[in-house]
């Protein structure tokens, strides 16, 4: 017991002592230029992070990450077809892409799918 609890009390101080040692070793900046260029989304980090943005990209971007979504869970749909049934992956199969259709035409008669109005 006495072994398990200085092999630990080894392990905490020697990371503690790792990471004061990082701390002041390492040179560290206020004014960093990775942070003070755009980042990817090329919205400015000095300024507020209040800014209006464009509803329509965020909803073309949700509907981007749906699909994409969707698309994984279609992609090992081949592959389960030797280690199921015919019958029921068909029908879960047929079911899945018919909700996938009709999940695209109602976007598209909404008008989700134009970028310019």
């Amino acid at each position: 017991m006495m072994m398990i609890t200085a092999a630990a009390a080894l392990t905490i101080l020697l990371s503690m002592a790792i990471m004061i040692l990082a701390t002041l070793i390492s040179k560290k900046m206020n004014e960093d230029r990775e942070k003070s260029s755009p980042f990817e989304c090329g919205f400015d980090p000095k300024n507020s992070a209040r800014l209006p943005f464009s509803s329509r990209f965020f909803l073309v971007a949700v509907i981007f990450m749906i699909f994409d979504v969707e698309i994984a869970l279609l992609l090992p749909m081949p592959i389960t077809i030797l280690t199921s049934n015919m019958k029921s992956w068909m029908m879960i199969s047929s079911v899945f892409l018919l909700i996938l259709i009709i999940g695209l035409y109602h976007e598209w008669n909404q008008g989700s799918l134009e970028w310019s109005n």
